[in-house]
C-alpha cells in the first residue's frame, strides 16, 4: 500500500478512537441530564437526520473542493460542535447541536472513501477498504471501553476528549495527506480517453444511473438488517428475560470477530468473484439474523451474531470495491455520498421498522423477515452483477494508460475475478 494510504488509515483510527459521544449519547441524556427515553430517541433521530443531509452535501464538496478540504472542514466542524454539545443544557439547544454533530461527523465519509479509491491500485482496493473497516472497528472497540471509564469522571470529559482526538485527526490530514482528486478537466481510463474532458456529473446523473442506484438499494436492505443488532436485538433479548449485561456480552462478539477475522478473511476473498461474495454475504446476514428467532440462550444468540458478523466482514470491503468500480473517476464524491446516504437512511428507518414489527407481530416475525430480506438482496446481487463491466483505470498520480481496445463505461466487458 502507498504511504498516503497508511496516513489516511491512521487518521481513520484516531477518529474512531475518539468516537465517544454517539455511543453514549442516550445514556448521557437519560442518566446525566435526566431526560426521558423518548427525548433521547428524538435526539438520536436528529443526529441521524444530520447524517442524511451531509451525505449528499459532502459528496458534492468532495468533487468540487477536493477530498482534503472536505475532510478538514468536516473534522474541524465535528470538533467544534462536539465540544459545544458538552456545554448545552437547554433541551432545544441540545437537540439542535446534536443534529449539527451528526451532520459534521458524517461529512468526511465520502471524502475518505473517494481519496482511498484515488490512491490505491484497483487490484488492492478490497484489501484497502477491509483494512479501513478493521481500523474503524478496532477504534470503536477501544473507544467504547475507554468511554465507560472516562464517563466515571464526568461526561464533559467525553465531549472534550472526542473533540481533541478529532482535532488530532485533522492535524494528520493537514500535515500528511496531499489532495488526490483527479484533474477535473482531463481524465484517463475506461471512463474517457486520455486528454478528453469528462462529462459533467451531478446528483441527477447519480440518480439516473440505474445500475449504481440498484447497488445503493441493495445496500440499504442489508444496512437495515445490520442496524437491527443495535435496535431490535436488545429489545428481543429483554422480552426473553435476558439482562443488559447479556446483550453486552453477545454484541461484543461482533467487534471481537471483526478485529480477529477481517484481515485473514480479506486475504481469502480479495481475488475472488465479487458476485459470489456479495450473494454469500447477503445470505449470511439474512439467515444470521433469522437464527435469532430460534435463540433461547445467550449461546444461541452468540451463534446468530457470529453468522451475520461473517456476512458483514465479507460484505463491507467487497461492496465498497463495487461502488468504486461503478463510479466515474471525476464523480466519486457524489457517488460515495449517495452510497453513504443509504446507511444514514437505514439508521433512521431501522428503529421505526423494527419497533413496529415487534409491537405488531412479535420479534419472531421480525427475524423471519430479516431472512427474507437477505434472500431478496442475494437474488438482487446475482441479477445485477451479471452485467457489471470491468474497470482498470489508473490510480491518481500513476502513469498507467487505458489498455488497447479497452471499453468505455457504456461498453460492458466481462467482470474480472478481482473485486
Amino acid at each position: 500500500m502507498p504511504r498516503q494510504f497508511w496516513w489516511l488509515w491512521t487518521s481513520t483510527l484516531i477518529n474512531r478512537l475518539g468516537g465517544f459521544v454517539a455511543t453514549f449519547l442516550a445514556l448521557y441524556l437519560t442518566v446525566e441530564r435526566g431526560y426521558s427515553a423518548s427525548y433521547a430517541g428524538l435526539v438520536g433521530a436528529l443526529y441521524g437526520l444530520g447524517g442524511v443531509v451531509s451525505s449528499i452535501g459532502a459528496g458534492v464538496l468532495t468533487d468540487r473542493l477536493g477530498r482534503r478540504p472536505t475532510m478538514l472542514i468536516a473534522q474541524l466542524s465535528t470538533a467544534a460542535s462536539v465540544a459545544l454539545l458538552g456545554f448545552m443544557t437547554d433541551p432545544v439547544a441540545i437537540a439542535a447541536v446534536a443534529c449539527l454533530v451528526g451532520m459534521a461527523s458524517n461529512a468526511s465519509r465520502p471524502a475518505v472513501q473517494a481519496m482511498m479509491a484515488d490512491i490505491v491500485a484497483p487490484e488492492d482496493r478490497v484489501r484497502a477498504f477491509s483494512l479501513n473497516y478493521w481500523a474503524i472497528n478496532l477504534g470503536f472497540a477501544i473507544s467504547s471501553t475507554a468511554a465507560g471509564l472516562i464517563a466515571q469522571h464526568g461526561y464533559l470529559a467525553l465531549f472534550l476528549g472526542e473533540a481533541t482526538l478529532v482535532l488530532a485527526c485533522a492535524l494528520v490530514v493537514f500535515r500528511k495527506l496531499p489532495e488526490s482528486r483527479p484533474d477535473a478537466g482531463r481524465e484517463t481510463g475506461p471512463e474517457g480517453p486520455a486528454g478528453v474532458a469528462p462529462a459533467r456529473v451531478s446528483m441527477l446523473t447519480v440518480l439516473r444511473d440505474g445500475r449504481f442506484m440498484t447497488v445503493v438499494g441493495l445496500n440499504l436492505l442489508l444496512a437495515l438488517l445490520f442496524q437491527q443488532a443495535y435496535v431490535s436485538m436488545p429489545v428481543s433479548m429483554g422480552q426473553d428475560g435476558f439482562s443488559s449485561a447479556d446483550f453486552g456480552l453477545v454484541i461484543a462478539i461482533n467487534g471481537v470477530l471483526i478485529v480477529l477475522l477481517q484481515i485473514p478473511v480479506t486475504r481469502f476473498i480479495e481475488h475472488r468473484s465479487p458476485a459470489m461474495l456479495l450473494i454469500g454475504s447477503a445470505l449470511l446476514a439474512g439467515y444470521g439474523f433469522g437464527l435469532t428467532a430460534l435463540a433461547g440462550s445467550v449461546a444461541m444468540y452468540a451463534v446468530a451474531v457470529a453468522v451475520w458478523t461473517l456476512g458483514e466482514i465479507i460484505n463491507s470491503p467487497t461492496q465498497m470495491g463495487l461502488v468504486v468500480r461503478l463510479s466515474p473517476v471525476h464523480g466519486r464524491g457524489r457517488y460515495q455520498g449517495m452510497y453513504a446516504l443509504s446507511w444514514s437512511i437505514a439508521s433512521l428507518a431501522a428503529p421505526l421498522l423494527g419497533g413496529a414489527v415487534i409491537d405488531g407481530y412479535g420479534a419472531d416475525a421480525l427475524w423471519a423477515g430479516c431472512a427474507v430480506v437477505g434472500t431478496v438482496a442475494a437474488v438482487g446481487y446475482g441479477l445485477l452483477l451479471r452485467k457489471v463491466p470491468g474497470q482498470t483505470e489508473p490510480v491518481a498520480g500513476s502513469s498507467a494508460k487505458t489498455p488497447a481496445g479497452g471499453g468505455t463505461a457504456a461498453e460492458p466487458a466481462p467482470a474480472p475475478a478481482s473485486a
